[in-house]
């Protein structure tokens, strides 16, 4: 299980977007009524949309994670969610393998100082406690690890409707690193997309759109939604 994450952590270049990829991205975008921008240097793409009325950004590009091989995505929107809700889903191979990652470095002997490179969700697998509710189908729990300072907030935003929409994902395999997080009033998303196509793009966004409704609908500040 811990092989694939193993390579991932010896950081490996990113591949450009092909201009046939990109191609069929910006097609696919200008039927959905989103924005498309490619990066100058033509190695990524940047989505823009709305949820609820509100802007939401998708880009892919080079990883800031370690545990990323390939191209990443990255979404982010402002919904009006509380400042205060902190909120991780993350696939539970990454969890299992950033656990052992973690462990190896704080039993050895030889690490006197923490290493500055460390992705910060290591740093919330420690902050943060893993909860759970029955109401969510054992299925979910089998692929997805959720974790949140509140357990209460967890199930105000983890509903029915963003559980199905994430358990229909059609990622090529379970271990391909996915988070979904809610942290200082934004709602997030961070996957890896090594070869970007279509379908998964499309089902990213809804994944995101989702979560950002769920959230606003659970956790806003936003009285008039």
């Amino acid at each position: 299980m811990f092989e694939r994450f193993k390579k991932a952590f010896s950081k490996e270049a990113a591949p450009a977007v092909s201009p046939a990829a990109a191609s069929q991205l910006s097609e696919w975008a200008g039927t959905q009524g989103f924005g498309f921008s490619t990066r100058s240097e033509g190695v990524g793409f940047a989505l823009d949309g709305q949820v609820l009325g509100k802007p939401w950004r998708m880009e892919c590009g080079k990883p800031s994670r370690d545990f990323i091989r390939g191209e990443e995505l990255r979404a982010r929107a402002e919904v009006g969610v509380r400042e205060d809700a902190a909120v991780l889903v993350m696939n539970r191979p990454l969890k299992d393998a950033l656990e052992k990652r973690a462990y190896a470095l704080y039993t050895d002997s030889l690490q006197t100082t923490a290493d500055p490179h460390l992705p910060e969700e290591m740093r919330w697998l420690s902050m943060y406690e893993e909860v759970g509710w029955e109401a969510a189908p054992k299925e979910f729990w089998g692929y997805y690890s959720v974790l949140a300072d509140r357990k209460d907030d967890a199930a105000s935003w983890v509903t029915d409707a963003l559980t199905r929409v994430l358990l229909a994902w059609p990622l090529p395999n379970p271990e391909t690193p996915f988070i979904l997080m809610i942290l200082r009033g934004r709602v997030y998303l961070r996957m890896e997309y090594a070869k970007p196509d279509v379908p998964t793009l499309e089902h990213a966004v809804r994944v995101f759109t989702v979560a950002c409704e769920q959230a606003a609908a659970g956790l806003t500040t936003d009285l008039s939604l």
